[in-house]
């Protein structure tokens, strides 16, 4: 089995009277991982928020019931909490008046999940969020040379657990994690059917990972005013299948200002949206592969390794980019992704000559280690 990065700071924070919040996207393995900390533990009592009988379990939900119904299990598993109404309430119920047991409880819809929680447990929890498999985390599996010889297969695939354990059926499997599990948080989230015009955004947003976005343009595309298109994005966000990318400005006039760009969670969702399992080098688009690979390898790395940083990309009305800017304790590092390690880079003068302490790397294949360990 895969070992998960999460694991070890779970356990860590376990006997801390704080619930642990576990929020991703479904698929990644977020219950995979509790069985596997809790795999020599019989002490657990699970209880699953997608089923009606345990959602009907908390509507009048009290101390004494729960300690009734817990019996002498040390900790309390709820799967897909979000499900379950009150749930905020009931968990800080648990927290206060059961002190000895440790809950834990997952989610794959951040805002159902946090806007019921986040009040009743405000300083009463740690929050994890686990992402489809890393590429430290293979890594760590199987050996950076051998994971280096994957990354083509990975930039097509990408790291849903299934699809890493599933060699040969990767079509398949992504196929059944699009249509079966992709919409189901937005869909209940909007109170929405399964729309043409959803998939169309979808592959809308696909088609230009790595552009800036123009809401206009994709309205006039799927045939949705701009504020729908806004609210189905907000929702893809916080159903944790895409995420949005600002625009960095400071120094420069010719800055972009209000600009953003859409990057995929995973490579292989991506690639799932629009039909497309091409081998890279049979592609056009290897070049958006590689960047929405890297940006998302890199917001896990940033996020398991407790790193506080901000994040941006960088463009000027000349048309002058750069990837991917961070700053972390008042330094800024600039970054530029090329696929081709031979290809000829021009380092961007405007940009240097407007920040002159910044830090300047190009990521490719041969040095991508550097960038996501």
């Amino acid at each position: 089995m895969i070992k998960r990065i999460l694991e070890q700071k779970i356990i860590d924070n376990f006997n801390s009277r704080k619930a642990i919040i576990i929020t991703g996207p479904r698929q990644v393995g977020k219950t995979t991982l509790i069985k596997s900390i809790f795999a020599d533990n019989k002490d657990v009592l699970w209880l699953n928020g997608d089923e009606t009988d345990v959602q009907k379990l908390f509507e009048n939900m009290s101390s004494t019931r729960m300690r009734a119904i817990l019996g002498k299990n040390k900790f309390l598993v709820i799967d897909e909490a979000q499900r379950i109404n009150n749930i905020g309430l009931a968990l800080k119920i648990i927290i206060d008046e059961i002190p000895k047991v440790q809950l834990i409880a997952t989610g794959s819809s951040s805002f159902d999940l946090a806007n019921k929680i986040n009040e009743p447990l405000t300083g009463g929890k740690f929050d994890y969020m686990l992402f489809p498999l890393s590429y430290g985390e293979m890594v760590t599996h199987h050996g950076l040379l051998e994971e280096k010889r994957l990354i083509p297969h990975r930039l097509v695939f990408g790291y849903y657990p299934d699809v890493v354990n599933g060699f040969g059926n990767e079509k398949r499997i992504l196929k059944e994690l699009s249509d079966s599990y992709l919409y189901k948080d937005i869909l209940v989230l909007e109170q929405i059917k399964k729309t043409d015009k959803l998939i169309k955004l979808l592959q809308a947003i696909a088609y230009q990972v790595g552009s800036q976005v123009s809401y206009t343009e994709i309205s006039q595309t799927c045939g949705l005013d701009n504020k729908t298109v806004e609210k189905y994005i907000s929702s893809l966000e916080k159903c944790y299948v895409v995420f949005r990318l600002s625009s960095f400005n400071r120094n420069l006039r010719s800055e972009l200002k209000t600009s953003k760009k859409i990057y995929f969670y995973d490579n292989g969702i991506r690639n799932a949206i629009i039909a497309n399992f091409s081998q890279i080098e049979n592609r056009q688009d290897v070049g958006m592969l590689w960047e929405n690979f890297l940006i998302s390898e890199r917001m896990k790395k940033i996020h398991y390794s407790d790193i506080w940083c901000n994040y941006w990309f960088w463009r000027t009305k000349e048309q002058k980019e750069i990837d991917l800017l961070e700053e972390s304790d008042g330094v800024l590092s600039a970054y530029e992704f090329k696929w081709n390690p031979n290809s000829k880079v021009k380092k961007v003068k405007q940009f240097l000559n407007a920040y002159p302490t910044a830090k300047y790397k190009i990521i490719t294949p041969e040095n991508v280690e550097d960038f996501l360990l």
